[in-house]
């Protein structure tokens, strides 16, 4: 008689989502499937969100204007549609709840784009001394379509991203 050797992973994996709801008495001989395309692809998530976290802090000048201190510069942590994650050194001080923020994006030293955003959280992050602030888009103002534009290059650009790790070295040999 000829045996399959093929194993269906579909039918484990849903037998696998069954055993976990359902609890069982009974013990298998049968090993525990490892879906590694779900590995897989939570590595590649990870690896783009510091690529993208790199090119945010390194590319990107970003300012926010504090009361009483003016222009300070502050490390964007995440940017999307709808808002912006930045850290703000803890000696700067931090922002309450719905304040309303103003901000630039520099491109060069002296070309930025200013928007404005509203504080929907701000915590202390004490290993990195650091105060984290969450903020959402002012989108009736002058400047959303610019805004929603160069959040949608950033998301394209470290899509593809790759990190430049020396492998190719060119020499002046003659």
């Amino acid at each position: 008689m000829y045996k399959n050797n093929v194993i269906d992973f579909v039918a484990r994996r849903e037998q696998k989502k069954t055993e976990e709801t359902i609890p069982s008495q009974s013990h298998s001989d049968e090993a525990p499937l490892l879906d590694l395309i779900e590995k897989r692809d939570a590595k590649i998530q990870q690896d783009r969100r510091e690529v993208k976290r790199t090119i945010l802090t390194e590319f990107i000048s970003a300012h926010v204007v504090v009361p009483k201190r003016g222009l300070q510069k502050v490390a964007i942590y995440d940017i999307s549609d709808n808002g912006i994650a930045f850290d703000l050194e803890a000696e700067e001080g931090a922002f309450r709840k719905f304040e309303e923020i103003a901000m630039r994006v520099y491109l060069n030293s002296q070309t930025y784009f200013p928007f404005f955003a509203k504080v929907k959280n701000c915590r202390f992050i004490a290993e990195e001394g650091v105060y984290r602030v969450g903020g959402q888009f002012d989108k009736s103002s002058f400047n959303s379509e610019a805004l929603g534009h160069f959040v949608k290059f950033i998301e394209t650009v470290s899509a593809s991203l790759k990190r430049d790790s020396g492998d190719i070295i060119v020499s002046n040999i003659k």
